[in-house]
């Protein structure tokens, strides 16, 4: 009887043990389970409420970093300037930025010239890098691309050296011949010479100045706000007619030709001074006693019928290095050349603004010592009014079915180039020979 005491006891004492010490280990495991561990801080950090959704509105390329500088969130665009690598921050001046503000809580902000990824050219891709702390232990990075800002800023500061370098050289012409002038007040001839020399500045100053008028007016205004169909024969016989003293002067004979009848949609006054300006450099980059070619066709094309309106001349020819420049402002093939003939390097320039702004383009085909073709491009009249995908090519072909570009083929109708062996696609007449 004691015994099977003793042993129940012993037995009770044993299961109230096993209680005590079961509801102890849970206990501690519930406590373990809730304090927060050194790895649940680095592999499941929490963003503050709303923060997640503001970074998914931002323009700027956003990385929220963690103690340990592991990404906690990165936005479409850091991984697409190749910002973030592998879950890290791949630059290391931004990553030193952060454990900087990590430390003390400071907003820092710099710009950076960070390689582009993907290129062995050596450029760089300019950011600004703002670096704010989030919460207590997570930060915030900030990368704006400020690559196509520098871009506008470089040019409009080459485009204000520029100016003011072509300004000061007929400004300073004049200075100097108004002081010869005034020293030579005793002699006659002197005084007629300096004049003339005179009258010449003036007038390059003063078509610098248009030029640059144009230039600002094609930038910054919408031809199509008063659009109107432009017969392409009279933007011809108004360019021939603006050259016709230059060509007349050096013997050149200016023919016009193609298809008639053809109409673009655009601005009058702009188209007029776009074709000018090719036939006006295509007079004044040929030798004397050579020819001007202007020929027009339209070419089909599935979104809408296209005039194109080459200008062909017998001049000095552009160098395949040059020819990817031509159309930048104040850029000459020949500097000296351009200056002896008035050109202020803007007349391309305009021609290629009034053709995008027109919804065409401008291409040059070009052979030193051989001349050069200038293409205009432009939407047909009714195609670009319509804008219709019903209308039918076969109803608007009659000026001509030809749809291969005539860079070449048009060289041909001035120089006869060995490049084609058929002419028949731009019926020139007789030229007109000019006094």
């Amino acid at each position: 009887m004691d015994v099977n005491a003793a042993v129940a006891a012993v037995a009770a004492i044993a299961g109230v043990l096993t209680g005590v010490i079961a509801m102890l280990a849970f206990r501690v495991s519930e406590r373990e389970q809730r304090r927060p561990t050194r790895t649940s801080l680095h592999t499941d950090p929490v963003l503050p409420p709303g923060v997640d959704t503001v970074l998914s509105v931002l323009r700027s390329s956003a990385v929220v970093l963690d103690e340990a500088d592991g990404v906690v969130k990165a936005s479409s665009a850091a991984y697409a300037l190749g910002l973030v690598r592998g879950g890290k921050l791949a630059v290391e001046p931004m990553r030193q930025m952060a454990r900087d503000t990590r430390r003390d809580g400071e907003i820092r902000q710099v710009e950076l010239d960070l390689p582009r990824r993907g290129t062995g050219r050596g450029e760089a891709l300019a950011v600004s890098a703002r670096v704010a702390p989030l919460g207590s232990r997570l930060v915030l990075l900030l990368v704006e691309d400020l690559t196509e800002a520098r871009r506008i800023e470089a040019v409009r500061r080459d485009f204000v050296a520029n100016v003011s370098h072509e300004l000061k050289t007929p400004v300073g012409a004049l200075s100097l011949l108004s002081e010869a002038v005034m020293d030579a007040s005793d002699d006659p001839e002197a005084v007629e010479r300096f004049a003339g020399r005179m009258q010449i500045e003036a007038t390059r100053l003063t078509n610098l100045v248009q030029e640059l008028i144009d230039l600002s007016r094609v930038q910054n205004d919408d031809p199509l706000e008063d659009a109107e169909p432009v017969r392409v024969d009279e933007l011809v016989a108004e360019a021939i007619d603006r050259c016709r003293h230059q060509a007349g002067t050096k013997e050149i004979t200016m023919a016009a030709g193609g298809a008639a009848d053809l109409r673009v949609w655009g601005n009058r006054g702009q188209l007029a001074a776009a074709l000018g300006n090719l036939v006006e450099n295509a007079v004044n980059y040929s030798p004397a006693r050579t020819r001007v070619g202007i020929a027009a066709r339209t070419v089909a094309q599935p979104g809408g019928d296209l005039i194109e309106i080459a200008v062909t001349d017998q001049g000095i020819g552009i160098s395949e290095k040059d020819k990817e420049r031509v159309f930048e402002r104040f850029y000459r093939v020949d500097p000296a050349r351009s200056r002896a003939t008035g050109g202020t390097g803007l007349g391309l320039a305009i021609v290629k603004h009034v053709a995008a702004s027109h919804g065409g383009e401008v291409t040059v085909w070009s052979a030193e010592g051989q001349g050069s073709t200038f293409t205009l491009r432009l939407p047909e009249a009714r195609a670009a009014r319509d804008r219709t995908p019903q209308m039918s090519h076969g109803d608007d072909l009659s000026h001509g079915d030809d749809t291969r570009g005539f860079d070449g083929e048009a060289a041909r109708a001035s120089h006869s180039s060995p490049h084609s062996s058929d002419s028949s696609a731009y019926e020139i007449p007789s030229p007109e020979v000019l006094p």
